[in-house]
Parts: C-alpha cells; sequence; structure tokens
C-alpha cells in the first residue's frame, strides 16, 4: 500500500498548480500551497501514507461530519434532520439565496455552512466552551487521537471575517429556525472548523466511519452502525459542495472536503483515506486531493456506486 501511494503522491502531486489557497480567511491564505499528503487506514492493515502526511491543517468543513455524528448520537434522527434537509445543493456551501428563497427556510443539508451552525445549536449544551469541548471529543475519538486542539490563528482570523456566516445565522434567527445566543452558536462554529489535524487523521476518522462507528486503531465504538450509515449517506451526496455530483461520477465513495485542504473518504467494510493539499478547485475542493483520490479510487477499485 505505502509503495501505491508515494506513487500516487508522486503522480498527482503537480495538480495544486491547478488551484489556489483560500484567502478569505487571511490566516489560510499563509498555507503552503504544494503540501501534499494522502493516508489510507485499512481496515484489515492498518495505517500507511506517502507524501505530507505531517503537515498540519485545519478541518474546516470536514469537521461538520464530526458534529453531525455527535448530534446525530446525542439528539436523534428525528430532531437533527427536522431542523436541516437530507438534500444536496447546487449553489456554493456559504449561499445565502437558496436558504431564503425556499420555505421554511431550512438548511438543506447539514454540511453546508448554514446547516452546520443549525446543527451545533441542537446540542445539550448551552455554551460555546461546553459544546467545543464535546465537539473536539468527538474529534479525537473519530481520529484515535488523545486530543485535537483549535488552532487559535485561525480561530481568530475566521472570526474576524465571518459576516456571511452571521448573516445565514440572524436569517435563521428571523425565520424562527435557530434558537439560542447567536454569537455563542458562531463561537463554537469558529472553533469546530479551527480543529488542527493531519491527513492520517482523517484517514481514520473516515475509517471509523468505513467500520461502522468502531475506530479501527483504538477499538472503541464511537458511534452507532447507524449513525455511522447516515454520516456516510450524507456525505455521499453532500460532501463536496457543489461539487458532490461529479465526484460521485468520478471517485464514487463518500467523502467530506473543507477549505483548509483537507478530504476525509469513508469506503464501507474497507478503509478510510485522508489527503491534505491546501490548493483549492473554484468549488473550495482540495486539487490534488481530488487528483489523488480518483487515482486511488481506480486503482484499487474502490467505487461503491
Amino acid at each position: 500500500m505505502k509503495e501505491l501511494l508515494e506513487t500516487v503522491v508522486k503522480d498527482c502531486g503537480y495538480t495544486w498548480r491547478q488551484g489556489q489557497v483560500a484567502t478569505y480567511i487571511p490566516e489560510l491564505a499563509k498555507a503552503r500551497a504544494d503540501a501534499t499528503g494522502i493516508a489510507v487506514c485499512d481496515l484489515s492493515s492498518g495505517l500507511s501514507g506517502a507524501g505530507d502526511t505531517d503537515f498540519t491543517f485545519t478541518m474546516q468543513s470536514v469537521s461538520k461530519v464530526v458534529s453531525l455524528a455527535l448530534a446525530l448520537s446525542e439528539c436523534g434522527e428525528e430532531k437533527v434532520f427536522s431542523a436541516v434537509g437530507m438534500d444536496p445543493l447546487a449553489d456554493p456551501f456559504n449561499s445565502i439565496m437558496r436558504l431564503e428563497m425556499d420555505a421554511p427556510h431550512r438548511p438543506h443539508n447539514p454540511l453546508i455552512n448554514s446547516g452546520a451552525i443549525v446543527v451545533l445549536s441542537l446540542l445539550p449544551w448551552r455554551e460555546s466552551r461546553e459544546r467545543m469541548t464535546a465537539v473536539s471529543d468527538m474529534a479525537a475519538r473519530m481520529t484515535g487521537r488523545k486530543a485535537v486542539a483549535v488552532n487559535e490563528a485561525v480561530y481568530l482570523s475566521e472570526k474576524g471575517t465571518s459576516d456571511r456566516n452571521r448573516a445565514l445565522a440572524w436569517f435563521l434567527k428571523s425565520v424562527g429556525n435557530l434558537e439560542g445566543d447567536i454569537e455563542d452558536i458562531l463561537d463554537a462554529y469558529f472553533r469546530q472548523c479551527s480543529l488542527e489535524v493531519t491527513c492520517e487523521d482523517l484517514a481514520v476518522l473516515g475509517a471509523t466511519l468505513a467500520a461502522d462507528g468502531t475506530n479501527p486503531v483504538t477499538g472503541e465504538r464511537v458511534v452507532s452502525p447507524e449513525v455511522a450509515r447516515v454520516v456516510r449517506t450524507i456525505m455521499a451526496t453532500c460532501g463536496m459542495y457543489d461539487g458532490s455530483g461529479e465526484f460521485a461520477v468520478s471517485v464514487g465513495i463518500p467523502a467530506k472536503s473543507g477549505v483548509g485542504g483537507g478530504i476525509a473518504a469513508a469506503v464501507p467494510g474497507r478503509m478510510g483515506i485522508g489527503t491534505c493539499g491546501p490548493a483549492l478547485d473554484r468549488k473550495g475542493n482540495s486539487v490534488a486531493g481530488l487528483a489523488m483520490l480518483r487515482r486511488l479510487s481506480e486503482e484499487l477499485k474502490l467505487r461503491i456506486y
């Protein structure tokens, strides 16, 4: 596996030149654009990696998988999906237009910004610090780490450039679809997005979902098989922003991307995959990550649909 991954990195590494790092969050603009890494956590043979496997980046929207798994576990499927939908969206992940146009003004799914903000508001903790303790603990359990820390510089940068997310939250509040203190909920959201990981961490996270909720590294049952199934399904339909349909055709496995450059993927019953590559395409997905996942899916015949 390691030899294959080294070949994948070598053959796909140049693709970062076709993208650029996120700049709308100033701290993300400082990322090393050419960083390229991939890791696989095989449910049978364990963890392998190649390239920049020790490169750290923030989870950004990959963290929405964590908070969704937590909310489903704590609140139940009925409560979560009465507050947010399950449908893909052809608009950008931070769009307010569709949210305003489509009654009952409910976020289309939990993996866009408005949906993730609502999901956080459902958690049975009333303060940002308590919410974040629960989310970071879930992230640690899913990645097999003792702790997953917040990158404070990214958190502050994100919090200081958050007009769009505040607009989404206040609109939801105005139509009665968001309860609680807006600034407190948003603070947890910014911290959640700023959790710092490596592609190996994302591979273990993906493997935990692929193994129906049991972390293959620690052996811990993190979430139920039903929660893992629901999360994988939402990843498959909504995980790659408005590029989810194209990704389903070209790669064919459940995955979730983030503008920090990471992608976490889960191949049910087989493996989890994590990639990093901060240079993004226009939809906010890692260019190198997409190329590596496409190549690996072809080589190992991973597609599930």
